[in-house]
């Protein structure tokens, strides 16, 4: 396999980032390789050629999906179109599983290796699934030591590689300098508002955090509030949304660690944004709302006790938790001013968010996926595959 030729897929910014790393890693290692599939800006400057973007991918649930369901056909048809084509020697897809496992599923109909790199949360919910991964998918790469335990036992080929935000997750500057950075003073509290990365997220939970901000404002005077945009928002449409901005709320692009880090609390949406504040350190409130139908589904369907990624890492609530109809801007601002006025507790948060890090491996995840794949596909020299 001279110039081997592998599609890769992601669909919202966490696996767009992912892949970016993963695919970097693999040019280093087999530098002829070329991808083609979909992704994010990311992925695009990383070299890979997308058919798509993963800025109409990101709707959560079955009831939000509906609006772009023609979308998501003419995504599917095109890249199994691609799969069936017979162009690629390998498929590398990343989490995304209501359209990966379908693409697993023809991948392995016309003999094309699957590397599944982010688990779905099968763990968390529609367990069943793992008999699909265990007959689709080539090898499961993930992220959780407690993954490789649960495929492994089911019969499923798996690597445990650790995660990417080990060593992603990095501020550039010291608080201090950040705040000033943002045009804020240090030494004053600042509350960081992250509504999410989609825009079903955004519609249904920022208005409920501006007014929760407003009655942290009312409690706490001189409290400042930052909102990180995710790269995949616009944030012109954040500041639309902000109209007046009467708290003053600065909008921060492009340094969404070094705003994290800086905060003395974050509103956050569930997500990923939840395991990079606990890694930074920084104590939180998790809030989500979903569709009430698609709510009433999860209920049935979830099985665990926490829904914040941060929490389910650390195997207990480490942060509190706002579901559906607790998330009002009372119970929002209750959480914040019950950190804010009590440093002991503060103190207390952050010594149990440390230990998180410590159970997701060591730094290097996309070079150690990047070298298991690359090995199971023969792209390695003979003897880095005896070292390996």
């Amino acid at each position: 396999m001279n110039t081997p030729n592998i599609l890769i897929v992601a669909g919202e910014e966490s696996g767009d980032l992912h892949g970016s790393h993963l695919v970097e890693a693999l040019k280093t290692l087999c530098p002829g390789v070329s991808f083609r599939g979909m992704g994010g800006v990311k992925m695009r400057r990383a070299g890979v050629q997308t058919f798509f973007d993963i800025d109409r991918m990101g709707a959560v649930g079955l009831v939000e999906t509906p609006g772009n369901i023609a979308h998501y056909l003419k995504v599917y048809c095109k890249l199994t179109t691609e799969i069936v084509g017979n162009k690629y020697d390998a498929a590398i897809l990343i989490d995304y599983p209501t359209l990966n496992l379908r693409l697993a599923k023809k991948c392995k109909r016309v003999n094309c290796p699957v590397f599944y790199f982010i688990s779905p949360q099968i763990w968390a919910w529609r367990g069943g699934r793992i008999k699909d991964i265990r007959r689709d998918v080539s090898k499961m790469l993930v992220l959780f030591p407690f993954e490789e335990t649960l495929y492994r036992e089911a019969g499923v080929n798996v690597d445990f590689v650790g995660h990417p935000f080990i060593e992603t997750v990095r501020p550039t500057l010291p608080p201090a300098e950040a705040l000033r950075k943002f045009g804020l003073q240090p030494g004053l509290p600042t509350v960081g508002l992250l509504p999410g990365s989609r825009k079903n997220e955004i519609d249904s939970l920022l208005h409920v955090m501006l007014e929760a901000a407003g009655r942290i404002r009312n409690e706490i005077r001189d409290c400042r509030f930052l909102l990180p945009v995710a790269d995949s928002v616009d944030p012109d449409d954040i500041r639309r949304q902000l109209q007046a901005n009467p708290l003053d709320i600065r909008v921060v692009t492009g340094s969404n660690y070094d705003a994290m880090n800086c905060c003395d609390f974050l509103i956050t949406a569930s997500g990923s944004a939840t395991l990079e504040a606990g890694l930074l350190g920084t104590p939180m409130v998790i809030v989500y709302k979903l569709n009430p139908l698609t709510y009433w589904l999860a209920r049935r369907l979830v099985k665990i006790d926490h829904f914040g990624l941060v929490n389910i890492v650390a195997g207990e609530r480490v942060v509190p938790e706002l579901l559906q109809a607790a998330v009002t801007p009372g119970n929002i601002a209750r959480e914040a001013l019950r950190i804010l006025k009590n440093p002991e507790l503060s103190r207390n948060v952050r010594d149990k968010l440390a230990g998180i890090g410590r159970s997701l491996g060591a730094p290097g995840a996309a070079r150690r996926a990047a070298a298991s794949i690359a090995a199971d596909l023969h792209l390695l020299p003979t003897h880095e595959q005896a070292d390996g």
